[in-house]
């Protein structure tokens, strides 16, 4: 057997005391249900469905209905138990703590037959004192109560008003009364996501010892001092001293690479105790800071932390120090009523582009290292620099932040609350306390994180009376939002983090709401803060339906995950767009018959003679529509950083909803579930291109707007190019001349009547012609090719069925594919079925004869693999 046992430490030496033991718990552990029918091994870190699974009681739960067939799971009451020796002399040892990490979610702790505590919270840490009841050979249960009926007995001990909603829409197949648990609030179900209420021990349990003090917790925020022109580090140390007598030593600070050392005396008295240092850093020392991808470096500092104490007993800590500044700018726009949202990083302006992060699974021990960085990855392989960590599922695992520190990723972090109104009871407040005071302190040393929101859409909700609350009783709810997210978390962050801004909600007005008193009549506002935009009627081709907001912080369009993805949980009798399967699989109300009329605006529908051809090309085309619409959207909101036309505009933040999925379903997801990019993300790699012209028309008028995202000028020239449909051979083509691209602006740089366009190519139409356009400069390519549909694809002249082929070649690790069509090919679209990796570009529009596309595999895999999968669609296969 293996002893999970680290013994901490700091310097070894002559009189050096051992700072603590510490013994896991992870690992098997004995799971039984309510009435003692079924008893399992199951791991720890998990949950009951993954240890079902793992024993082969269940099936995949993602597999069909199973999300309905094993509903029984969440409802029943399941006990965890572990018997276990402690490998070393216990009575040696002052003090002695369980420490969980995680705990999902309503439990009662036993320890060797005493209740020592219970849990209410996913998202806290929990310590619990266990001295006195520990021994040699012990035992440990947690007994868990379904995370659903505890729900609905807070709902209906909730007597003096209603809390809504009570429950999902049906269309959801979920659970009720979620507002009332503190648990990842999607769990119970969503409009993307299955209804999977786990129980189980979720993240690390754990044994400390420790005699004279222990370091609890330890934290730190850099701090720029503008009147100084210098850097500061606070640190935050925690230490819960048990020594009778107060605890004396010395600290010393060091970073090396900023040549920094200080020391500091320190004399701890018994008890909780909180020691706070403050480490200057000469201005005479080079700070390189930490900049968001595409702008600069992430460039860290290891920093260590020394405590050497009374009764030789030295702790050392080390962590990795990253400077940077951010600021939320709301001020007066000449020519614009309002205000102001954007965030400046280091004292430069940056526009967020990016999308929204959920859980990447229902079952968090299936969420692996390596599919983060997959994720992560894909995040800045498609040129973006943010993601907002959205407020109905969890605070993700510390090797997230780690990775958006390293990658350059921007985090907007919501607090996990979402899409409804929430109880305001003392025993509820004092859970949320706890866990906002504990993700704080977590959470604040990490750079990518750039602000607080106290929650997702709850301002709207309430404002704009989702819940159909009478007028009368408004005020009633408007106190108890503000008790929560204002006298609570509002309150706990500027005591416990003054490095970033927080706002109260998402969208909000910002400042405005809270000149309004913390609620404002329209939160949604194009003229304050953020906004969230679907429209899932008009046409998304049509950019006058886009809002000129200050920031688009939620916004999208559905489409299917690929055949190969939902094969893996599906059967035959599913691959249909109206089968049982894919009706139960969409949780949006009518998503599947607002997709194909949003597609049938300008695509002509699958009408194949084979049903499993129609759903492959329907899949295929509602790709085609997202990732159209979201371009069009987000090309719009890149375009009006810079100007100010009836009064709205300056919007400085793209994030589109929702990088990723939580199972195969439906959804407005770019990356499916595991990590397969769909269209949008292809395109979303060239939309958010640091520089990109953007054509777009007005009044019958074609212009293009050069979007730049770099932090200084750039000389360059324009070529727009005019193709028809029916040749390879472009009809008319032109260079400007050279222009100056503004750093960090957005201009005009071309614009010309559609009838003289169409006129200077010869015999164009706008059924026949398509207009694509590029920026270079020294013949050297500066940015994706763009292009201009001047109709609907339905109406195209001149289309015909490309004929695409493909030579496969191998360099290195990279395969290269070298295409050649047949003829001009919208869409075109190229896949490996479940082979994981990435292409360079995909779901392209092909006007040349030839095309060279490189494919990179996230896994060893072999050329004839590739051949043996690879399938090419284009529009043209489906006309």
């Amino acid at each position: 057997m293996r002893l999970h046992l680290l013994l901490l430490l700091a310097l070894c030496g002559t009189g050096t005391t051992a700072a603590a033991l510490i013994y896991s718990l992870r690992g098997n552990w004995s799971i039984w249900n309510g009435n003692g029918s079924l008893e399992l091994p199951g791991a720890v870190p998990g949950c009951v469905h993954s240890a079902l699974f793992q024993q082969g009681l269940i099936q995949d739960s993602y597999y069909r209905f199973n999300d309905l067939n094993y509903r029984w799971i969440s409802l029943d009451n399941w006990t965890y138990s572990k018997e276990f020796k402690i490998p070393f002399e216990i009575s040696k040892w002052q003090k002695v703590n369980l420490i969980l990490e995680g705990v999902d979610t309503i439990s009662k702790i036993l320890f060797n037959e005493v209740t020592i505590g219970e849990t209410d919270n996913m998202f806290n840490r929990y310590s619990f004192d266990i001295t006195n009841v520990v021994r040699d050979v012990n035992s440990i249960e947690l007994r868990f109560q379904s995370a659903v009926l505890y729900a609905a007995q807070q709902s209906k001990a909730h007597t003096r008003y209603p809390v809504p909603p009570d429950c999902p829409p049906l269309v959801q197949k979920g659970e009720c009364h979620v507002n009332f648990v503190r648990k990842e609030q999607c769990s119970f179900s969503w409009d993307w996501g299955p209804s999977f209420p786990t129980q189980g021990i979720w993240k690390d349990v754990r044994i400390e010892a420790y005699n004279i003090c222990h370091l609890n917790d330890f934290t730190f925020s850099p701090i720029y001092d503008k009147s100084a022109q210098a850097w500061n580090l606070e640190i935050e140390a925690t230490f819960d001293v048990v020594s009778s007598k107060p605890v004396g030593g010395q600290v010393i600070v060091a970073i090396p690479k900023l040549q920094t050392q200080q020391m500091y005396n320190l004399e701890l008295q018994p008890g909780k105790r909180i020691v706070e240092l403050f480490l200057n850093i000469s201005k005479n020392i080079t700070v390189e800071t930490w900049w968001p991808h595409g702008h600069g470096n992430q460039t860290g500092y290891n920093m260590t932390i020394l405590f050497e104490l009374d009764g030789g007993l030295n702790i050392e800590k080390s962590a990795k120090v990253y400077f940077r500044t951010v600021e939320l700018i709301e001020e007066p726009i000449k020519g614009s009523p309002g205000l102001s949202f954007y965030f400046k990083i280091n004292g430069f302006p940056i526009f967020l582009k990016g999308s929204n992060w959920i859980p990447a699974d229902s079952f968090q021990d299936r969420v692996t290292s390596e599919l983060l960085r997959l994720l992560l990855q894909s995040v800045v392989d498609a040129n973006m620099n943010t993601l907002r960590v959205w407020g109905g599922g969890i605070y993700e695992q510390d090797e997230f932040y780690e990775l958006c520190d390293e990658l350059g990723i921007m985090v907007w972090q919501d607090f996990m609350f979402a899409c409804a109104l929430y109880p305001t009871d003392q025993s509820f407040l004092d859970s949320v306390r706890a866990e906002v005071a504990y993700q704080i302190k977590r959470l604040k040393s990490h750079p990518s994180i750039i602000i607080w929101s106290g929650n997702n859409e709850n301002e709207e909700a309430l404002m704009m009376n989702w819940y159909h609350i009478s007028i009368t009783d408004r005020p009633i709810y408007i106190k108890d939002y503000v008790t929560l997210y204002v006298k609570n978390i509002r309150e706990l962050v500027l005591a416990g983090d003054k490095s970033r801004p927080f706002i109260t909600s998402s969208p909000t007005n910002g400042a405005e709401t809270v000149a309004e008193g913390w609620v404002s009549q329209n939160p949604n506002s194009n003229y304050f803060g953020d906004v969230h935009f679907y429209d899932y009627i008009s046409d998304c081709w049509n950019w006058k339906v886009f809002p000129r907001a200050r920031f688009a912080s939620e916004y999208g369009y559905q489409s299917w995950p690929s055949f190969s993805t939902l094969e893996k949980v599906s059967s035959t009798e599913d691959w249909s767009f109206s089968s049982k399967f894919s009706l139960h699989r969409q949780h949006h109300e009518g998503g599947n018959k607002q997709m194909l009329y949003q597609a049938g605006l300008h695509f002509k529908l699958p009408e194949s003679t084979d049903p499993l051809r129609t759903f492959k090309d329907t899949i295929y085309l509602t790709q085609v529509m997202q990732a159209q619409c979201v371009k069009t959207e987000t090309e719009f909101y890149r375009r009006s950083r810079s100007e100010i036309v009836d009064q709205q505009g300056h919007t400085m933040g793209a994030l589109y909803w929702q990088l990723n999925d939580i199972w195969q379903a439906p959804s407005w997801a770019s990356l499916e579930y595991g990590g397969k990019w769909k269209m949008l993300h292809y395109f979303a790699q060239n939309f958010f291109a640091p520089l990109l012209p953007v054509g777009f028309e007005n009044e019958n008028t074609f212009y293009i707007y050069g979007v730049s995202d770099l932090h200084s000028d750039y000389s360059m020239t324009l070529t727009v190019r005019v193709h028809t449909w029916s040749s390879l051979e472009p009809v008319c083509s032109c260079v400007t001349e050279h222009l100056v691209m503004k750093g960090g602006e957005a201009v005009r740089l071309y614009e010309e009547p559609v009838s003289e366009l169409l006129r200077r190519c010869g015999n164009c139409t706008r059924e026949s012609c398509v207009v694509s356009f590029y920026l270079s400069a020294d013949h050297e390519l500066l940015s994706p090719t763009n292009y201009h549909f001047l109709s609907s694809l339905k109406e195209a002249v001149g289309l015909c069925k490309a004929q695409i082929t493909a030579i496969i070649s191998q360099q290195g690790d990279i395969f290269v594919f070298d295409l050649e069509t047949s003829a001009v090919a919208p869409f075109v679209w190229l896949d490996v079925g479940s082979i994981p990796g990435r292409f360079s570009d995909n779901g392209f529009l092909m006007t040349e004869k030839t095309r060279t596309i490189l494919f990179y595999p996230w896994e060893p895999t072999s050329k004839s693999e590739l051949e043996q999968s690879f399938h090419v669609t284009s529009l043209t296969d489906i006309y």
